[in-house]
C-alpha cells in the first residue's frame, strides 16, 4: 500500500476509502483531452476497473491537449493507447478498452457492472444518451465539456437530478473544438476536475459533488458553483438519441443536411428536408419521426418544432463523431 499512502493519510480516506476505490468500476466515455487528465489521476488513485470507450485514434493536432499519448501513438486507436500507458502506470488497475463509441443501442451493456460514469466525450449526443440511460440505473454520471478557454464540469444522476433536470433543451448552436479550438490547460482543468468529483462520489465525501456544477472561465477568470439539488425532472417525455441500429421499419427519417453536407445518410430511404422547411412539412401519422443532423443541434430544434405541432414520436440521429 506505499502507493497510496499519501492520500490514505487523509481520515476521510483511510484504508478503509481505498479499499473502495479498488473495488470501484468506472465508465469513462472518450479518451481526448479531458481522459487524458482524469484517466492516470484516477489510475493513480486506486481505482479498481475502469472501461473505456473511444473508437478515435491520435492524432497529432490533437496531442497538445490530449497528454497521455506520444508521436509514436499517432494513427493508433486511442483507447488501446490509453490502457497501454495506464498499465505502465498502475498494474493493480483493471484497464477495459473498448474501441467503440458510445451509442443508444450499446449504452446499456456499457453501463453492465459500473459504479460510476464519466463523459469525456464532450458531445451533446453522448451526454443526453448515457444521462438518460444513468438516471433509471441510479448510476451517478459526471459529465464535463471545454471549448475555447471556457468549461464546466458537473455531477448528475444517482440521487442527484439529471442533465436533462438542469439543461432540458440543447442549445440553438455550438461549435467544438475542432472548429473553434481549446486551449490545453483548460482542458487538464476540467479533466482534473472530473477526477476528483469522482472520487470523492466514490468515496462517499459529503458534502457530494453529485447536484453541483462548476463553471471555469479562464478568459475572465471567473470561477462560479452552483448546486441544482431541487432541479425537477422535465414533465415532457425527453425526445431521445438513437443511432442507426435502433430505427424500425415503419420510421420515417428525415435527413436535415444538404446533399452537399451529407451525400450518404443513416439509411437508404429517407426524406430530405431542410431545417427551414419543417415549419411547412406535414408529418405522417402514427409514424415515429426521426430527424437526423451532424450534432443533434438542428434535428432537436425541428423535434421541438414538430412536438408543438403534436408530433409524440420522436427521436434524434447525431450523424458526425464531433
Amino acid at each position: 500500500m506505499n502507493r497510496y499512502q499519501r492520500q490514505q493519510m487523509l481520515p476521510e480516506i483511510g484504508e478503509a476509502g481505498q479499499q473502495r476505490l479498488s473495488a470501484a468500476r468506472v465508465l469513462v466515455v472518450g479518451a481526448g483531452g479531458l481522459g487524458s487528465t482524469l484517466l492516470p489521476l484516477l489510475a493513480g488513485a486506486g481505482v479498481g476497473m475502469l472501461r473505456i470507450l473511444d473508437d478515435d485514434v491520435v492524432e497529432v493536432h490533437n496531442l497538445h491537449r490530449q497528454t497521455l499519448y506520444t508521436t509514436g501513438d499517432i494513427g493508433q486507436p486511442k483507447a488501446l493507447c490509453a490502457a497501454r500507458a495506464l498499465g505502465e502506470r498502475n498494474r493493480d488497475c483493471q484497464v477495459e478498452a473498448r474501441q467503440q463509441a458510445l451509442r443508444a443501442s450499446t449504452v446499456s451493456e456499457a453501463l453492465d457492472g459500473i459504479d460510476l460514469a464519466i463523459d469525456a466525450a464532450d458531445s451533446f449526443a453522448v451526454t443526453y444518451t448515457l444521462s438518460d440511460a444513468c438516471q433509471p440505473r441510479n448510476i451517478p454520471l459526471i459529465s464535463a465539456s471545454v471549448l475555447g478557454r471556457q468549461g464546466y464540469a458537473g455531477g448528475f444522476c444517482g440521487p442527484a437530478p439529471s442533465y436533462r433536470a438542469v439543461f432540458p433543451r440543447l442549445p440553438a448552436s455550438a461549435a467544438n473544438c475542432n472548429t473553434a479550438g481549446v486551449m490545453g490547460p483548460a482542458v487538464a482543468t476540467l479533466g482534473a476536475m472530473q477526477a476528483q468529483m469522482a472520487l470523492s462520489v466514490l468515496l462517499g465525501l459529503t458534502p457530494s459533488p453529485l447536484g453541483s456544477l462548476v463553471n471555469c472561465d479562464f478568459m475572465q477568470w471567473h470561477f462560479r458553483a452552483f448546486r441544482f439539488d431541487g432541479a425537477d425532472e422535465p414533465i415532457e417525455p425527453a425526445i431521445p438519441f438513437i443511432d442507426p441500429d435502433l430505427l424500425r421499419a415503419d420510421d420515417c427519417i428525415v435527413e436535415l443536411r444538404s446533399l452537399e453536407e451529407a451525400p450518404h445518410s443513416v439509411a437508404p430511404v429517407v426524406d430530405r428536408i431542410l431545417p427551414e422547411a419543417i415549419e411547412r412539412w406535414q408529418p405522417p401519422a402514427d409514424r415515429r419521426v426521426v430527424l437526423v443532423c451532424a450534432s443533434g443541434i438542428r434535428a432537436a430544434k425541428a423535434a421541438t418544432l414538430l412536438a408543438q405541432r403534436g408530433v409524440a414520436q420522436l427521436a434524434i440521429i447525431a450523424a458526425n463523431r464531433p
